[in-house]
């Protein structure tokens, strides 16, 4: 029996038919839709988790076997998990970290302009290459926040990308033209951080 007497067959019952009714419903609303397509993916906000969640879905791709594509435009004088752990699988996963590190710790424009193009054009190569099936451009949305890329590169490059090929952009402050050219997109919004209440920094497994 339950709190309110009513005998857990008859709450059972209920749920059943409850779930028959939005099963058929979900059953006629999956009928309607397409199997697949190549998204633009965008990742951004000030909270934690937007490249995490790349590489959760580049792990997903390499554990169907499944290539992927990696370009970091900033992070580059890090070791990290992800790239250590993606570079074990060379034939599923490419991984280039072609930034300098944080633009307050460069202080160089020229040389993050230059470190962003070759990125860019890296990525570019990527996004031609059909044996690809998802392009991750991590961080790509510093650089154009600084005007380090031609935004209207971008958009020419994702407007004409492979039409089963998904490219996930990362980084706070996306475009407004970005994320309207976007399939999917997530903000990530900060509610907690360690860093900002505790002052704890950066930690192996959890940022990197």
């Amino acid at each position: 029996m339950t709190d309110n007497n009513t005998p857990d067959t008859d709450l059972n019952a209920r749920h059943d038919e409850k779930m028959k009714k939005i099963k058929a419903a979900r059953d006629k609303m999956m009928a309607q839709k397409i199997d697949k397509k190549g998204l633009i993916i965008v990742h951004t906000g000030k909270g934690k988790g937007k490249s995490s969640s790349a590489f959760g879905m580049a792990m997903r791709c390499v554990g169907h076997d499944m290539k992927v594509g990696v370009v970091q435009f900033i992070k580059g004088g890090w070791e990290t998990g992800e790239a250590k752990l993606l570079k074990k699988f060379p034939d599923l996963c490419e991984f280039h970290a072609m930034g300098a590190g944080f633009t307050w710790e460069t202080q160089n424009r020229a040389q993050d302009v230059a470190l962003a193009r070759e990125a860019w054009n890296k990525a570019l190569e990527m996004m031609r290459d059909p044996s690809f099936a998802m392009v991750i451009l991590d961080e790509i949305n510093i650089v154009l926040r600084y005007d380090f890329l031609p935004l209207d590169d971008v958009l020419a490059a994702l407007a004409d990308k492979l039409p089963d090929q998904h490219v996930v952009l990362t980084g706070r402050n996306a475009p407004d033209t970005l994320i309207e050219a976007a399939d999917l997109v997530t903000e990530m919004t900060m509610i907690k951080h360690p860093f900002r209440e505790q002052g704890i920094k950066a930690q192996i497994g959890v940022e990197f």
